[in-house]
């Protein structure tokens, strides 16, 4: 029997999962042959099946942990219930078995500031969510909008595409006194985190005002900053999680020591910068495979018209161009000092690709200086823990959900083997 205890979702609320009568990690007794089956035929959406045994993995665990050779992972109505060796861990009699014939088995990647909703290249909600885990993206926090009806179904064993935590809009408020309203607003919406953003010329004066309502009403709170001085006045305030890198001033021992002391994560989003001026010409990965099997829209030729193509040699792009280098720098700082580091790329605003944009991310992550595992860690396990769902997702574990990509070649000898995808499983249920 299996019984779920949720709560909403953040650093200050994590979700629990309880799992009563299910099999630990380790020994258990042989029960029969199992039952034998095709692998892979239930991709899309096919019949929905109980007990699932994925078998002759190569599993890297989100953890960090060394990869478990001839590794074993049953699932039991959506959620992971046993991982092993093949000499620790014998599937159930009942179970269809999917034989990964030495495929390398991670969790589903975690996108920690994502976008879905109405706004973006997709109108159809469900639509993006089916792209992102098509990619294998699996789980996103969608820091920014106002997506309701795919949240209904996010802890269902029947899942079938991207797992939807929402922020709600970016708040602005116009005083400090508004902050309450307007944080009791989302709130009200249902919206599992508060998001605002800082800078120079937005809520200054707002967000301690903010963040302390937040908090109050037990959410955590993403706040998009860009500058050093907003990025130490923000953590002082409570913040839960800094959007995007610094990009003005190299990062220093006081906003380290903040991070750690507060256990507050920093999500980079290198591709929200990328996005501002890769329009200018026609870039590369318009004819990429892996770029037109879901994540291209129909009309490409839109996003290098004459005016967009200005739009990407203006200022702004400039500038945000010229603050990459040292924002890859400040990633590799933080990390290095053991600051949490969670994959995210703001995808969803018109040409910021869903899906696509998370594997550049990610190779954006290893060009600024991170191992390949380290950014898969960053984008599995860290990322879940950094948004308060570690006890739910990221990791290959007893009591997560099964959510799981497999590859075709080793992501650890080159990351851009994330785009070797042999299949995606969401809650145990195959949706590529």
């Amino acid at each position: 029997m299996l019984t779920y205890l949720h709560f909403r979702p953040g650093r200050l609320a994590a979700p629990l999962l309880v799992l009563f009568g299910a099999a630990a990690c380790g020994n258990s007794a042989p029960a029969g042959e199992p039952a034998s089956s095709d692998a892979f035929t239930d991709a899309g959406a096919g019949e929905f099946v109980s007990v699932r045994a994925f078998v002759g993995a190569r599993i890297l665990d989100g953890t960090g942990a060394p990869l478990l050779e001839n590794g074993v992972v049953v699932v039991r109505d959506g959620l992971i219930t046993e991982v092993g060796t093949a000499d620790a861990v014998t599937p159930p009699s009942e179970a269809e078995i999917v034989d990964l014939e030495g495929r390398f088995l991670l969790p589903g990647f975690v996108n920690a500031h994502g976008h879905v909703g109405p706004d973006g290249d997709r109108s159809d909600v469900g639509e993006q969510l089916e792209i992102y885990a098509h990619y294998g993206i699996t789980t996103v926090l969608s820091l920014g909008d106002e997506a309701d009806d795919p949240r209904e179904e996010r802890w269902s064993p029947e899942l079938r595409r991207a797992r939807l935590f929402v922020s709600g809009p970016s708040l602005a408020p116009e005083s400090p006194e508004a902050a309450e309203d307007e944080v009791a607003r989302v709130v009200a919406m249902g919206a599992d985190w508060v998001k605002m953003h800082v800078n120079e010329a937005r809520n200054r004066d707002t967000y301690p005002a903010l963040i302390s309502a937040a908090q109050r009403r037990s959410k955590p709170t993403a706040i998009h900053i860009e500058e050093l001085e907003d990025a130490r006045g923000v953590l002082e305030a409570g913040a839960t999680l800094l959007a995007h890198s610094v990009r003005d001033a190299p990062v220093d021992d006081d906003l380290i020591q903040r991070m750690q002391a507060q256990d507050v994560c920093l999500v980079p989003t290198f591709t929200r910068e990328l996005s501002t001026w890769v329009y200018e010409d026609r870039p590369d990965f318009f004819d990429d495979p892996f770029f037109l099997e879901r994540s291209a829209p129909d009309n490409l030729e839109a996003f290098i018209t004459p005016q967009r193509q200005a739009q990407a040699q203006g200022a702004g792009a400039r500038y945000w161009r010229e603050a990459l280098p040292l924002a890859m720098e400040n990633m590799v700082r933080l990390h290095e000092a053991g600051v949490g580091i969670a994959m995210g790329t703001d995808s969803g605003p018109s040409g910021r690709f869903q899906g696509y944009f998370e594997h550049l991310e990610m190779e954006m992550m290893v060009e600024a200086g991170m191992t390949p595992e380290a950014v898969l860690v960053s984008s599995t396990g860290e990322a879940a823990r950094c948004i308060g769902l570690e006890d739910a997702v990221g990791t290959v574990q007893p009591g997560r959900w099964a959510d799981l990509v497999v590859l075709d070649a080793d992501p650890r000898e080159d990351i851009r083997n994330t785009r070797e995808i042999h299949g995606v499983w969401i809650a145990g249920n195959r949706v590529r």
